[in-house]
Formats: C-alpha cells, structure tokens, sequence
C-alpha cells in the first residue's frame, strides 16, 4: 500500500466525485495556522521537506484502488477514475526554519482538483505536528538565554518517527545535541547521552557505577548523581572525576527535586573538590517555563536537557491549521462560517521590520521593506531546486530569531487553574453518589418487576 493511502475517507470520495463531473480544473488550497496556541507569541514553519518528498512519489497504485474500495465498501471498478492518479502541480511555501504569525499561508498549493483534494490529510499531519514542535523547541532555547540545550525526548514522543521529527526540529532551533543516536547519524547532529537510574541501580554502590561507566566511555562523562542521596552521589562523582587518567572533565546530572537548590548545592561541592570545570546538567520535566524560571534565578545549571515536554509540545500539542480552497479554475472563492470565514485567492506574505507582516494578492506589488515569505519549491509536480538543509534551515531560524520583537520572545506563563476546594470536591462527590445510588435504586426496581 502506498502513501497516496495517508488520506481521510471523506477526500477520496470528494475527489472521486470531481473525476466523475469532469472537475479537474486548477484548484489552490492554502494551509495556514488560525490563530497562535496560548502564550505563543511565533511559530516556526517546519515539515516542509517531508510534504515535498511525499507529493514528489505521490500516485495512486492498485491496491490502494482496492483499499478504498474495500473501506467504502464498493467494487473496485467504481473507484477506477482514480488509478493512477498523480501529483503535478505547483506549490509554494515558506521554507523551513522561517518565523511566521497566525493567518500567513504556510503551504499555497495548485493542482488539478482530485490531486489537491487527496493530498490533504498527509500535507496538514506534516506541518501541523513539525510547526508545533519546532516552536516550541525555539521558546525552550529562547527561555535557556544562551546556555545548551540538549534534545532528551525520544523515550516519550508519540513513536519512533516523532523522535527523530523532535530531535531534527530541536537542532534547527538551536539545540546543541541530542540523545537519539539514529537521528545523530541521520542529521549529522552532536550525540550526547548519559546513564539511567537503573544503571547505577544495577552495581552495588555509585562509585562502582560511575567507575565501570568510565571505563567504557571515551572521553568526557556525564554522571546521574541523584538515585540515592544527591548530596552523596555527587561527592562520589567528584572523587572519581578527580581520578580519571582523562583528567577531571565532563559533568553531573540532576535529574529530580528542586533543580534549583539542588544546582546550588552540587556546585558547592564540585568548587571544594577543586573542580570547578565539571558542568552540571540538569533535566526532568524540563520546558520553556522551568528553564526561564531557573536562569532567572541565576540557578548554576550549565546544560538543560529536555525531553517530553518538548517532544509532545506539551502544553499545547495541537496546531489548529486549515487546508482551504481559495481558488477554483481562475476564479476565487471563500468560506463566510462565522469565525472561520477565509480569505480569497492567491497570496503572498510580504515580511516587513519589526514583524509587521502584510498578507496580499500573489501579483501585488510588495509593500515598502517587504520581502516575500512564499517561495516556488515545486512546479510540474517536481522540485525547483535540491532538497534543503538542516544548516540552512537553522540559519534561517537565527536570521529571523535576531529580528523577532521583544514582546514576541517573551515566554508569557499560563494562568494556573484554579484549584478545586475541599466543599467543591464534597459537593462533587456528593452527586456522583446521587447518581450511582439512583442507578442501584432503578436496577432493583427492574428486578423487582421481572421477579413478579
């Protein structure tokens, strides 16, 4: 079965129906986001080049003919019109690693009706998720003011996949490293790593642990110093770092309590061993909003490493984004739904300084200072150009990151829910127990009844 499957039921039924009333006319979609998630002041255009891959192969083979047909239970021959259909259109996009705002068109697509129709599903899956990760990986490094940030998150993204999406994502917004080796490998990013609790767990003491973990590891080492007693563990640490042959390099890890007060303590104790050069990194639940919190406190934390957080964008782990149609066969159209109603026609964003960015007709003349955000990546269903680059698209991301306005970097914190009280909890109880007790009372009535 091929990706041409990556489709909901519904899109293959609209553009079997526009095959068969001769619909085949040019058509453009725009795929953008509605509005920002909570707190977000940007977002970071990303899943672009997995979109381009995608339509560059796309074609609808036999068995996926077979497979519609099965899943909306008709024979195959009633689904024939889409055989072989194919990509051949033209998109226009903003090019990874780019800062946009809620509303811009992160994806213009023009193809014939069928085609642009069937391609939705996957093309909204892939940026929706990238954009959101890679946002909220530039307000994790924004919030860091500099310090490393490493990239933690494969064990909790939402597949293997997304892993490697969160660790790619991570490193174009300015993570200095991550701990997926395949995503390393694949993306030419900085491994970096160190021990699991069940490690030290595993050797009858910590200095056992860390020297057997030193040994096997060239170079610099990172010890986990807070399975037992962090105060203890990072002693002991300190005592074997200051015995390696490679010199007492490399750092400790904290990794639960209050990071913070922790930070301060282990410091203490690394400057009188004499070892003021060993870094302490800290991770566990880390996101933009610890981090800003810590360094703000001026915590002695040298790296951060964060995993779920970031690689699930926790805290707002959708993108509300639309795929419309906003030109059909030369003419432009627009839905009035009340807060839904879209633009017409075809666009370009023109960014101006200081982010005042203007969203007009693709033939336009552009407004003064405005440069375009929407870039022509593929015409005739084939690339314009070599596929792009993590290196570019990080440098795109700084490029627009020293630009971007101080109100827009501000890492706003979210209001707290109110907590429930203790009669609000009683109250609630209360009717849970209402209801179940008139569930116990009617079900005994029901047997009353079938017993007489």
């Amino acid at each position: 079965m091929s990706e041409a499957m990556t489709t909901d039921l519904y899109e293959a039924t609209m553009a079997l129906s526009y095959l068969r009333e001769g619909m085949t006319g040019p058509a453009t979609f725009d795929l953008y986001a509605r509005g920002l998630p909570p707190e977000r002041g940007f977002l970071v255009a990303a899943g672009l080049e997995p979109a381009l891959d995608f339509l560059s192969g796309f074609r609808v083979e036999p068995e996926d003919v077979a497979a519609f047909a099965a899943a909306m239970h008709r024979p195959s021959e009633d689904l024939e019109p889409l055989l072989g259909l194919g990509f051949d259109g033209e998109v226009r996009a903003v090019p990874e690693g780019r800062i946009v705002l809620a509303g811009e068109p992160l994806l213009e697509l023009t193809a014939p009706l069928p085609q642009a129709q069937l391609v939705e599903t996957y093309l909204m899956g892939q940026l929706s998720h990238q954009t959101t990760i890679a946002s909220k990986a530039a307000r994790c490094v924004l919030a860091a003011e500099g310090r490393p940030v490493v990239d933690f998150s494969l064990r909790r993204t939402h597949g293997p996949w997304a892993g490697m999406q969160s660790a790619r994502l991570s490193a174009m917004t300015g993570f200095t490293a991550t701990s997926n080796v395949a995503a390393a490998a694949a993306y030419g990013i900085e491994a970096s790593g160190t021990m699991a609790h069940a490690y030290i767990e595993a050797f009858p003491d910590e200095e056992t642990a860390f020297r057997a973990f030193a040994r096997t590891h060239p170079g610099p080492v990172t010890f986990l110093v807070d399975t037992y007693d962090t105060a203890t563990g990072v002693a002991t640490a300190a005592r074997v770092l200051r015995e390696l042959e490679s010199g007492p390099s490399g750092a400790i890890r904290l990794d639960s309590g209050d990071l913070g007060e922790q930070a301060v303590r282990a410091r203490k104790i690394l400057d009188a061993a004499g070892l003021p050069e060993v870094r302490i990194v800290a991770s566990g639940g880390l996101d933009e909003y610890a981090l800003e919190a810590l360094v703000h406190a001026g915590a002695p934390i040298d790296v951060f490493a964060v995993g779920t957080r970031m690689g699930v964008s926790a805290d707002a782990a959708a993108l509300d984004t639309a795929y419309k149609l906003v030109d059909y066969d030369g003419t432009p159209v627009m839905k009035l739904s009340s807060a839904k109603a879209t633009a017409p026609g075809t666009k370009q964003v023109w960014r101006r300084p200081g982010y005042a960015d203007v969203i007009g007709e693709r033939g336009e003349l552009p407004p003064n200072g405005g440069t375009p955000l929407l870039e022509t990546v593929m015409r005739e269903g084939r690339r314009t150009g070599a596929p792009d680059t993590l290196d570019r698209a990080r440098r795109r991301f700084a490029t627009d990151l020293a630009g971007l306005p101080p109100h827009a970097r501000r890492i706003r914190h979210p209001v707290p829910p109110r907590p429930a009280t203790s009669a609000g909890l009683a109250g609630l109880a209360g009717r849970v127990r209402h209801r179940i007790e008139h569930r116990l009372a009617a079900d005994g009535e029901a047997a009353a009844r079938q017993a007489a």
